[in-house]
């Protein structure tokens, strides 16, 4: 099994994910709005979603025959905070999130 901060690490690197993060950040989005906000076909919006979905990084909501996603900011800090814990554990910043490494 990867290790969740590589998992994460992986998942951040990609340009389009990370667009698709900052779109549904603190609101509900479809598929549709989507795909209108970051200028890529639905297919690909999809695919994205779908591993954000396995990272458990985005909360969905079915509505109707619609689904609906916005960012788990609380799984991306605690995320943040383990790759903190798995490359920074003797930081200053690993300090004041007090976080070990495990």
């Amino acid at each position: 099994m990867t290790n969740p901060s590589l998992r994460f690490a992986k998942i951040l690197s990609d340009e389009t994910r990370q667009r698709i993060m900052s779109a549904c950040c603190c609101r509900w989005c479809s598929v549709g709005e989507l795909v209108e906000a970051i200028g890529v076909s639905q297919p690909t919006v999809s695919h994205h979603l779908a591993a954000l979905r396995e990272a458990n990084l985005v909360n969905v909501r079915e509505q109707g025959r619609q689904t609906f996603y916005s960012l788990d900011q609380e799984a991306v800090a605690v995320c943040c905070g383990q790759l903190v814990a798995d490359f920074a554990p003797e930081s200053d910043t690993a300090a004041r999130l007090d976080v070990s490494p495990t």
